[in-house]
């Protein structure tokens, strides 16, 4: 009889039986928010850091950035694996499995944020100095990663509870998650820069006071879960259990871990090569990091449609209703390309504008920023694709696939491209490494999609639901 009532309750799951367009709208449009409203934490304080202190103030939180980048890596392995696991257990009426899944996934977080958070502050300043930070920047840089690196344990727990909550079907209160720490972020950032003075430090003081309001937000909802019943003596590491949600959640890991590691290049190559051009060493290293922040709201906008859509992908896939996993994945692709054509534009016609937001500098800042914008992104239309085909394989277990994917881009392509083109052709082969791995990185994850595409027609996955 209990087997036939959690049946019967996944059966009634909307995600199995409402329309896909109305679906997507519901769980993708609060996550665009989300992922967005994240990504402005970093932007809102590059426009008041540029305003009140100038481009230096913003080359030394581009050197702080990957250390940030690193942080969400782990956070999203844990919260976007935990979040497919649980959809899966729930599509196979498994709920004691998904309640288990989510007392590892806070577990997991709380410990690695703590060992993160103790490297980075007994190292701040050699990590400084290895991602990238010149004489000028130097200072600014340690007292923003300081701060920065005290508030990581507010970041895993809030990153990977809200995708859990995202999960449960809840995925309005996982925007307000996010949108409450970024509102508290950018209310605090004036007063605390130009109010109190305090320039970099009051810019760190008001990201992490943000991210304290969001992970509150994300411990209310422990209670208020409606698919699973959370205890808290769920609330304990499983091997098997943490391992099978590191594995789904690796490919998020392995694109954040590998931007991670192009940012710490990219700032090194281009400090070093721009200071042999008329640039100097702390313009292009400013201008790269903008680029980089404005592209990744962008990002954001595709990844949310996708990762929105990914309870819908994970539990039809594990109840075998085919149709409906095609349909949503196409409606992602053509939504996110969409989206990113745009951007395209704008990066190409319009980037002196976008640069005018982040303060004023010298004409050559304003020159190579243009560069950046017009060079670096000009085919970023195509990584839009290589990252909802890492998503969907993702979404529907699938961890190698989606990691190879992954990887491509930012390890495989990005990287050997920059250190050749930076090799040959100084600062701007740094720039043009991108739309090279952008071609590249598409062309290998268009055809796994046509054979996975290809693999659903098999008889025993092929069905008629719609």
């Amino acid at each position: 009889m209990g087997l036939m009532n959690t049946t019967a309750r996944a059966n009634d799951n909307p995600l199995k039986t409402a329309p896909i367009g109305r679906l997507m709208l519901q769980f993708s449009i609060p996550s665009v928010i989300m992922l967005v409203v994240n990504s402005l934490y970093n932007i809102v304080d590059q426009i008041f850091i540029g305003q009140g202190v100038g481009y230096l103030g913003n080359a030394a939180t581009n050197v702080i950035f990957p250390l940030t980048v690193l942080a969400m890596a782990v956070s999203l392995m844990l919260g976007d694996g935990g979040a497919a696991f649980m959809n899966l257990c729930l599509g196979e009426g498994s709920k004691k499995d998904a309640s288990k899944t989510a007392g590892n996934v806070i577990i997991a977080a709380l410990a690695s944020s703590i060992l993160l958070m103790c490297v980075c502050l007994i190292l701040i300043k050699p990590l400084c100095n290895l991602l990238g930070a010149t004489s000028d920047t130097l200072s600014y840089a340690v007292d923003y990663g300081f701060i920065i690196a005290a508030g990581f344990p507010f970041v895993f727990f809030s990153n990977s509870v809200s995708a859990l909550i995202r999960a449960d079907g809840s995925p309005r209160y996982s925007m307000a998650v996010m949108v409450c720490g970024a509102v508290t972020n950018t209310i605090l950032d004036p007063l605390f820069i130009f109010g109190f003075g305090w320039g970099v430090k009051g810019a760190a003081w008001a990201t992490i006071i943000g991210q304290a309001a969001s992970a509150v937000l994300c411990l209310f909802y422990l209670r208020k879960f409606k698919h699973i019943d959370f205890i808290i003596s769920a609330v304990k590491l499983e091997l098997k259990t943490a391992g099978r949600i590191c594995a789904l959640g690796i490919s998020s890991f392995i694109t954040q871990a590998s931007i991670c590691l192009v940012l710490f290049l990219g700032n090194n190559l281009i400090t070093h090569y721009g200071a042999q051009s008329i640039y100097g060493a702390d313009i292009p290293l400013a201008a790269f990091g903008i680029t980089m922040k404005v592209n990744q709201i962008m990002l954001g906008v595709c990844i949310g449609i996708t990762v929105g859509s990914a309870p819908i992908l994970s539990f039809n896939y594990g109840a075998k209703q085919i149709r409906r996993v095609q349909k949503t994945i196409l409606c992602c692709i053509a939504a996110s390309v969409a989206v990113m054509f745009l951007a395209t534009i704008a990066y190409e016609f319009f980037p002196q504008y976008i640069v005018m937001i982040f303060g004023t500098g010298s004409e050559l800042y304003r020159q190579f920023s243009i560069r950046v914008f017009r060079i670096h992104l000009c085919l970023s239309v195509l990584s839009t694709f290589q990252t909802v085909a890492s998503i969907f394989f993702q979404a529907i277990g699938k961890p190698v696939k989606s990691m190879v994917i992954s990887v491509s881009r930012w390890v495989v392509f990005l990287i050997p491209a920059m250190l050749v083109m930076s090799y040959f052709t100084g600062v701007d082969g740094v720039l043009w490494a991108g739309p090279i791995a952008d071609g590249l990185s598409f062309a290998l994850a268009l055809p796994l999609v046509i054979v996975q595409f290809a693999k659903f027609k098999a008889p025993s996955l092929s069905n008629t639901s719609a």
